[in-house]
């Protein structure tokens, strides 16, 4: 099998139900989709296998659910057909939500980093943030099933919510921004009571 196919040196690439130019936003979209498929790959790769099992079972989940939004962002045909599906968003808020109390209680921004994964963790957060800006572009002048942009924003909170757990279980402390104000209300368990 040949890793090339030579029909993109004209600057255009193939997508379901045609072909566009390579700098297409719809391609831009689901490129940096692409994009953080690989920082979670990355992360993957760094976190101990005992530690955080349920997070890389998660993750794991998560990237398939990305090669799902890719191929639908990659479609422009006219069926409204979407992979992604609300349940996946459902099941992001539902793991936010068990894994807000294991961090430590957050009131001012924090800095990207702290343990490698985590780091890598807070890379995709950003490129997923990115993706979200493309979507929001490509929404402008086409149509694209709602359930995407969705789940590309529940994502970037998830990936949030994993690199404070991930520095919280290695006992390594986020590093609060020095100049932030308090931005984030109560303990995290005072808000879930509310």
């Amino acid at each position: 099998m040949r890793l090339y196919t030579k029909t993109g040196d004209k600057g255009q690439t193939s997508v379901i139900g045609g072909r566009v130019n390579k700098d297409n936003v719809r391609v831009e979209a689901y490129g940096t989709i692409d994009e953080t498929n690989s920082f979670v790959g990355k992360a993957i790769s760094e976190l101990d296998k005992e530690i955080f099992k349920d997070i890389l079972e998660d993750l794991e989940k998560v990237q398939h659910e990305l090669f799902d939004c890719g191929s639908d962002l990659a479609n422009i045909t006219k069926k409204n057909t979407c992979k992604l599906t609300e349940e996946a968003v459902t099941y992001l808020e539902e793991k936010m939500d068990e894994l807000i109390d294991e961090a430590p209680e957050l009131e001012r921004f924090i800095l990207p980093g702290g343990a490698d994964a985590s780091a890598t963790i807070h890379i995709a957060r950003t490129v997923t943030r990115r993706a979200e800006r493309l979507i929001v572009s490509l929404m402008r002048d086409e149509e694209i099933p709602e359930v995407i942009l969705k789940y590309v924003n529940r994502l970037s909170d998830y990936f949030f919510a994993v690199a404070r757990v991930i520095n919280a279980r290695l006992q390594v402390p986020d590093v609060e921004y020095v100049r932030s104000a308090k931005v984030f209300r109560g303990s995290n368990k005072k808000n879930k009571e509310k």
